[in-house]
């Protein structure tokens, strides 16, 4: 990453901080996951901790994650993201073809014997150091942000904060196929997607919870940070 990717990256994350100010929400980032995993035990109890971020369950841990948590006036958890990073030997479809168990929906029990993976373009090219986004959540209802443009924002304070601390060649994440088809990749800042990549079995029933699978390049991500912000979130 080039001084000016460093410059244009630091202005960008401090302007979404300013954004989300003003709609009532101050962020903090962390990087201790047993923490984490007690904020969301006790403060998110619609959306219990995803298993990607579970320090009981994943090496995730100061060196090779972050979370960030984003709280109202009133004290309330009202956003969350997180991060981890892998140094990956091959293509992440190899990697994914192995491990997409490791990354369920959170919330979800799924039968992880029918479930399954099925690698896309983007996947195979993705190589080098590659980060994970999500714990995605933003409070809704009456008081809630979702609705009021914020999202895709802090979608992008992730992004960025994760190639200002790490600068990877790749991010990628899942996305439930009914929230992809309504736009919710490009409002994120997410420049690609492999569309069909995983399919979901609940545990006893009889439906599919499809996801995409979406990606960034260090390109992408620097030209993401590179265009004025509030031309891309309503």
């Amino acid at each position: 990453m080039t001084i000016h990717d460093s410059f244009a990256g630091a202005q960008f994350v401090t302007e979404i901080t300013d954004m989300a100010l003003a709609k009532g929400i101050t962020l903090h980032i962390g990087t201790d996951f047993t923490q984490y995993a007690r904020i969301i035990a006790q403060y998110r109890k619609g959306q219990p901790l995803g298993a990607p971020f579970d320090p009981t369950k994943q090496n995730v841990h100061q060196n090779n994650g972050f979370w960030i948590t984003g709280w109202n006036d009133a004290g309330q958890l009202v956003h969350t993201q997180a991060m981890r990073r892998f140094a990956l030997k091959n293509t992440l479809s190899e990697y994914l073809e192995e491990r997409f168990r490791d990354f369920p929906p959170a919330g979800v029990d799924p039968d992880l014997k029918t479930s399954r993976y099925v690698p896309g373009p983007g996947a195979r090219r993705i190589r080098g150091i590659t980060c994970y986004h999500g714990e995605a959540w933003l409070m809704g209802g009456e008081n809630g942000y979702r609705g009021t443009g914020i999202a895709g924002a802090l979608a992008r304070f992730a992004l960025a904060s994760c190639m200002l601390r790490w600068s990877p060649d790749h991010v990628f994440g899942f996305m439930p196929e009914t929230h992809a088809f309504r736009g919710l990749v490009e409002r994120e800042g997410y420049m690609h997607t492999d569309p069909g990549a995983v399919f979901w079995h609940p545990t006893g029933q009889a439906g599919v919870l499809r996801g995409h699978m979406v990606w960034m390049a260090r390109e992408d991500l620097a030209h993401m940070m590179a265009m004025p912000l509030r031309t891309l979130v309503a």
